[in-house]
């Protein structure tokens, strides 16, 4: 994948048909503009692709503490589906980490690379974020709605309106990560117990959990403006909420009306809705992308 003028560079094939590419934001473009000059993001992170390039195009944002390699059963379920792009969000992976002048426009700055993204590549894509991802996805579409054909959000992240992190919710991050790190095997074990996650999706978990940086959940993990309703109620874009029973994070339902959003929970799921109850996340996104990306 690669163009004059996008900023896109190819840098190399990994396995099971996926490929890293990475692309240089442009300075001035979308919600870059509305940051300090120097918060603007100006290097390249890292994307995991796959699937059929000539297929429609998806575009995976993942939540705190994961990755872009942390999709493998939805990425098994497509197969060559869709041109599926994975973004280590900034601060997870292998992507850069944020700068002090960034940590203070975190969200910001989430949705800056995101945009940074769907302008390098062709055409309107679908949207489909979890938890810190879902809420960025969310934002994302609300500033370039021209650039998202379709949305799905899996139990977004609900901000607070705080410009700092909670402290409880990041010592136990930061208690989670250094338990992975101090013992995988024991972490995998567990997991294995008190999940029913798949043997894949746990191994993903595991493997990328060392990788977030421990200074953005520590000093950049707040999610700023609070008008969460309203964000939903400003949706131009058709828009799937998938939701666990237990949510309290989801959006009031009398809190907007907007019939561009369905609203869909699912039994028995929890926080991590693909994971827990893949068959049922599967059914209910495959339906809404088909309806959307043909």
């Amino acid at each position: 994948m690669s163009g004059e003028g996008t900023g896109v560079t190819e840098e190399g094939s990994g396995v099971a048909g996926t490929t890293w590419t990475s692309w240089a934001p442009p300075g001035t473009a979308g919600a870059v503009a509305d940051l300090p000059a120097d918060a603007r993001p100006t290097d390249a992170l890292t994307v995991h692709r796959s699937g059929d390039p000539d297929a429609p195009t998806v575009v995976l944002l993942h939540g705190v503490t994961d990755s872009g390699t942390t999709w493998p059963d939805l990425l098994t379920h497509w197969g060559d589906r869709y041109d599926v792009h994975a973004p280590d969000l900034r601060g997870h992976g292998s992507s850069p980490r944020f700068t002090p002048a960034q940590m203070a426009y975190a969200p910001e700055v989430l949705v800056a690379d995101v945009v940074a993204l769907l302008d390098a590549l062709p055409g309107p894509v679908a949207l489909v974020g979890h938890s810190l991802g879902g809420v960025t996805a969310l934002r994302t579409a609300l500033v370039r709605p021209e650039k998202v054909r379709a949305l799905v959000v899996e139990d977004p992240a609900r901000p607070t309106g705080r410009r700092a992190p909670e402290p409880d919710f990041v010592a136990g991050l930061l208690g989670q990560t250094r338990l992975v790190i101090e013992d995988r095997e024991a972490e995998i074990a567990r997991m294995r117990r008190e999940t029913p996650w798949s043997e894949t999706e746990i191994q993903a978990w595991a493997a990328t959990r060392g990788d977030v940086d421990q200074e953005y959940l520590q000093h950049g993990l707040f999610l700023g403006d609070a008008a969460w309703e309203e964000s939903f109620g400003a949706l131009t874009v058709p828009t799937l909420l998938v939701l666990p029973p237990d949510a309290p994070m989801a959006p009031r339902a009398d809190g907007f009306d907007n019939p561009l959003v369905r609203t869909a929970v699912v039994p028995g799921a929890g926080h991590c809705v693909r994971r827990d109850q893949p068959d049922a996340y599967h059914a209910l996104v495959d339906g809404f992308l088909a309806e959307h990306l043909g």
